[in-house]
């Protein structure tokens, strides 16, 4: 199935593995959450058991350095797509309202991007992510 929009991760490439995990998970609720549109229905297996729903199109997944992470904020923002965002200090925090008192603490220039998250339409989100290669 062809959708008109895309949904894309980008994880900095020097992350320790649980890091990339937890930046993945994290950028994927901002998209769940702000696109309630992009939920699927709930799932229910052969025995009747039911499960959660998921976000209902493919999540692609790219590999970045800090320049090309905030190159492609860069480009989203100029493209007006907001984007989902984590930043390394946030790896320091243990809730939700830290996470936005250590962003907000910074200029946008001079944040330390380890991941970001943006859904919008195919083509604009391939012209953000121009030049990276899926994460491997």
């Amino acid at each position: 199935m062809q959708f008109d929009t895309k949904i894309a991760v980008v994880i900095r490439t020097d992350l320790e593995v649980w890091q990339k995990l937890n930046v993945a998970s994290f950028l994927a609720g901002g998209i769940a959450a702000s696109f309630p549109e992009c939920i699927g229905e709930n799932y229910e297996d052969g025995s009747g058991t039911q499960y959660l729903s998921l976000i209902g199109q493919p999540i692609l997944i790219y590999g970045a350095d800090r320049a090309q992470l905030s190159r492609a904020l860069e480009r989203a923002l100029a493209r007006d797509v907001k984007p989902a965002l984590y930043t390394e200090d946030m790896f320091k925090t243990t809730h939700d309202a830290a996470n936005r008192e250590v962003v907000r603490a910074v200029a946008r220039t001079e944040l330390n991007l380890v991941g970001l998250a943006f859904r919008a339409e195919r083509k604009v989100v391939d012209k953000i992510l121009d030049g990276l290669k899926f994460h491997t």
